[in-house]
Formats: C-alpha cells, structure tokens, sequence
C-alpha cells in the first residue's frame, strides 16, 4: 500500500467551485435559454460566448447510486438555473488545492458556445486531470469557444475511492469514473444539437489524468463512436515510473495511471475491512453505502490510493499499453503532446514537501533510480550542466518518463491514425503552480492549459509574443476539432508525425513555432539502449 500512499503528494491545481440550483420560469425561448432532454436550460449570455452551468447529465452516485454505473437524470419542470457550476466530486482539499467537497450529486457539465450557435459546429469534451481533485469548471473555456467557433463541454466525473474503488462485491467498479465520461459523451450525442454542434464531430480533449483516461476511451470498445477525434496533453497508457522517480518512498511502477483490476479489488476488500465492512455480499455493500462521504475521505490518503482506474475487467479487458501495441485502438485523428520541462512539476512537489533532492545525493537518487545503469546516465547528465540536482533530475525524468512514453505513444498511435505531435516549449509561462525558488518552472506540467483554455487573468499575465503563442494554439486547436487537421489559415506549416522523431515545437516569439528532434533534444535513443 506505501506505494500508492504516496501518490497523495502529487498535486497540481487549485479547485473552486460552487452549486447550481433549479427555479421555474415561464418557457420562454431567447438566446439563453435551451431545451434539452431533461428539460430547458438557462445560461448566460456574454458579448463574445454564451455559458451553460451546471447541468446534470446524470443522477446523483449518492445512497444506492454510490458504486453504480451512471444512471439517468431525472427531468424537471419549468426553466433550471444554469448560471453557477455544480458541485464538484467529493475530494479532499489542501494547501495546494481547493476546498473539501463531499457532495455525491456531482456530475453536472457545463457548455460554451459562441454567442450564435447557429448550425453544425465541432464539439470539444473537456476531461479534467489531476486525478483524485478538479472539476471542470476549473478552467475557462470563453476563447476557445468564441475564437475557434466551436461548442466546448467541460465536466466533472467522480474521482479517487468514489470513481476508480473496486471490491469482490461491486461487478462495475474500477472504472466508474471512466464510465461517467461516457455518459456525458452520451449526452452529447442526445443534446449538441440544441446548443448548435455536431454529435458527428467530437473531439476528446484532456490533459494529465484526463488524457490517460482519453487513452483509455480509445480502446474501450463502448465509447467506439461516441468522439471522431482525441487531444492528449501530457498523459498516457504506455509510461512507467522508475524508483523513486515521483517522490523518494514511491516505488517503481511499471504502469502510470492503470492498475489490475484484481489488485484493485483486493485493495479494496481490505480497506473495507479496515472500515468494519466485512461479511456476506449484501453487508458489505450496505455498510459501505453507509458510511458518509467524510467517513471515507478521511481514511488516509483514500483518493489517490484508487486514483489509477483498472483494467482486466469487461470494461477495459486488457492494459492499455498491450491494446495499443496490438492495434486495438479506435481509428481517430489525434493530437498528442507533452511540455519540454515535465517532470519539473513532481521535483517541485519533492521540495516543497519537505524532500529537496541535495546536490551531495545526486548519485545516490540516480543509484535509486537506475541502480547499475546510474553511472551511464550520470554521464549523459552530469550535475555541472545544472543549477542544481533538483534542475538535473527533473531532466533525466522529463526525458526517461515524458517523453519516451508520449514518443511511443504515438509511434503505436501513428500505426493506424493520423498523428500531429506537439512539444510545449515557452520556458517562461504564469506559473499556475507554487514552485520552490530551487527550481524555476520551465515548460512544466500542465503549463500549455492554459494557454487554450484562456482565463482574462491569465490573459492579462501573457507578453505579447506569447499571447500570440496562445492564439496560434487556439487556431490549431480549434482547426484539429472542426477537421482532424490542425493546419490551414495561414499558420506555420504542422507536418504530420512520421518516422523522423520531428514534432512541432510550440514557443513564443520569432520561430518559436516549427519542426524539432525530439527524439534528440530528450536523448531517446540513448534511454532506448538501456531498455
């Protein structure tokens, strides 16, 4: 269990958000009110977009529900507020995330548009990271909708013990957060067309956590057809973790982000056990139904000892990284990528709780690490090139871990489907994260977010080469979701990703958009030799 334990360090975003309520109004139709399946709708209309808060595209996982696939919701008279999000998914806040959430009537979605959502425009699905905190109303999704012209749903999903828990008893746990990305998928298909999408043209779109679980819907024969394109910043099914590679007591993972179902429920008999919930089937379930949302948010470190959802179960039959070496993926064009600096994020998280890698244990970590291989990749990163061995490490792993996962990645992805292959490399973004003044931030995990899901604070911290940067980006974007290519309106040219080991290099400034080695700026074929 310790390895799993320490996964609690790993944390990235702060998390705000409020609950929406339902008013009854007359059945007026003007341009902020919509008719869905469950009823009609009222957002808000700004110049620029029109915003929907806090729609329910399934019924509350609180009571009887908890553990259950989604289950439809219900219909409601008159006109629903949707001028405020939902509550989030319960999850436990922190001095580097939001506020405790310990409300089970979490899945609610929201929908931009711009501000005439006449006709059949591309739909783009939000799915949050950061694994067991966040909900999709974290980020702003106003530019992209108005500038790119297309529909962005952003939506909370259940996390942690809530969304990847599973047990001997539960036949459908292990991935019910995974299923309730579906289901808003679903609900997509049922309702784009009365906010002016297309159910024929979605893209997937997550970063983190959310483009594992994207990696995930590839393969998952029950979300075929339900999206026609998938972006993937920074997450995936192939990578693995090194010893002490995310935190100095985490030990080596050879799959990030998926467990095996069996291992799951095993864990999950004996937490269940350790909360008195023992016995025939039926006891089971019904004591553990009823203990509270704070009861098992406060088992230590609950949310991210189940963060990884399972494989090896009717939902996802095989690990991911086998159904992508064998083929078994959805035929999709995709747009995948990761920052130039990675890792610089998790050696952050190192310092500031408490464990600084010191330049006198440099060789010591890499020994961890690497044990015989330690001295080779010592020589290829030697800690004079660096400000310090927390700059040094950060490399080796930045290389080791990001980008020879997203390398192969995309290498088995490109087998089958269009891939267009983008590196994140402004060096100086807004930091959105607190880094430790050992380590400056560099392109770091999660940097490029925010550059298309462009807040007006965050906006107005941007120079004016990297609002540029931004709006290039949104114009890539926007072009991949409205046609499976990122290229056209006279932007640098994106080639295709082929066997070069070029991608497209994302900076600001003069150049700073263009073709570079990846395989050699990350030292692949040198991590490659070691196996």
């Amino acid at each position: 269990m310790s390895r799993k334990l320490a996964m609690a360090a790993v944390l990235t975003l702060a998390v705000a958000a409020s609950c929406g309520t339902a008013s009854s109004e007359e059945n007026t139709m003007t341009a902020d009110v919509v008719t869905i399946d469950t009823g009609q709708v009222r957002g808000t209309v700004a110049d620029d977009h029109r915003l929907f808060q806090g729609i329910p595209y399934a019924a509350s996982t609180a009571g009887e529900n908890r553990w259950l696939p989604p289950q439809p919701a219900a219909s409601w008279e008159g006109v629903r507020d949707a001028t405020r999000p939902g509550s989030p998914c319960p999850q436990v806040g922190g001095e580097y995330g939001g506020d405790d959430s310990f409300d089970e009537d979490c899945l609610f979605l929201n929908v931009t548009t711009p501000p005439e959502s006449t006709g059949d425009k591309p739909v783009v699905i939000w799915i949050h990271g950061n694994g067991s905190i966040g909900s999709g109303d974290v980020f702003s999704a106003d530019r992209m909708a108005a500038q790119g012209d297309v529909i962005v749903v952003t939506v909370n999903y259940r996390m942690g013990v809530f969304g990847a828990f599973a047990h001997p008893e539960l036949a459908d746990s292990g991935t019910l957060g995974l299923q309730d990305q579906r289901a808003a998928m679903q609900w997509v298909q049922r309702n784009a067309a009365a906010f002016g999408g297309d159910p024929d043209n979605v893209t997937l779109f997550g970063v983190s956590f959310g483009a594992t679980a994207i990696s995930g819907h590839l393969i998952a024969t029950e979300s075929q057809g339900l999206f026609q394109r998938a972006i993937m910043h920074s997450g995936f099914s192939v990578m693995d973790a090194p010893d002490g590679a995310l935190y100095e007591d985490l030990g080596a993972m050879d799959t990030f982000g998926w467990t095996v179902d069996a291992e799951q429920r095993a864990m999950g008999e004996a937490i269940a056990a350790e909360l008195g919930c023992v016995g025939d089937s039926d006891t089971v379930l019904e004591c553990l139904r009823a203990k509270t949302a704070e009861e098992l948010l406060s088992y230590p470190a609950i949310m991210n000892i189940f963060q990884s959802y399972s494989h090896g179960s009717a939902e996802l039959p095989q690990p991911p990284a086998d159904a992508l070496a064998a083929g078994d993926f959805a035929e999709v064009p995709v747009l995948a990528g990761s920052t130039l600096d990675e890792h610089r994020t998790f050696v952050a998280i190192r310092i500031l709780t408490g464990a600084p890698i010191e330049d006198d244990r440099y060789d010591a970590v890499l020994a961890q690490a690497f044990g015989d291989d330690a001295a080779v990749v010592a020589q290829q990163y030697p800690l004079a090139d660096y400000a310090n061995a927390n700059e040094a490490f950060a490399q080796v792993m930045t290389d080791r871990m990001w980008a020879q996962a997203i390398m192969r990645q995309n290498e088995l992805l490109a087998a089958k489907n269009p891939v267009y292959f983008y590196e994140f490399a402004d060096r100086n973004p807004p930091a959105e994260f607190p880094f430790p003044p050992q380590l400056e931030p560099g392109a770091y995990h999660n940097a490029d977010i925010s550059y298309l899901l462009r807040a007006p604070e965050f906006e107005a911290e941007l120079s004016p080469e990297q609002l540029e940067l931004s709006d290039a980006m949104i114009g890539y974007w926007s072009r991949f979701a409205w046609t499976g290519d990122p290229n056209g309106d006279g932007a640098v040219e994106w080639p295709m990703f082929g066997d070069s080991g070029y991608v497209q290099s994302l900076a600001p400034g003069e150049g700073g958009i263009g073709q570079v080695d990846f395989r050699s700026e990350h030292l692949l074929d040198f991590w490659e030799s070691l196996g």
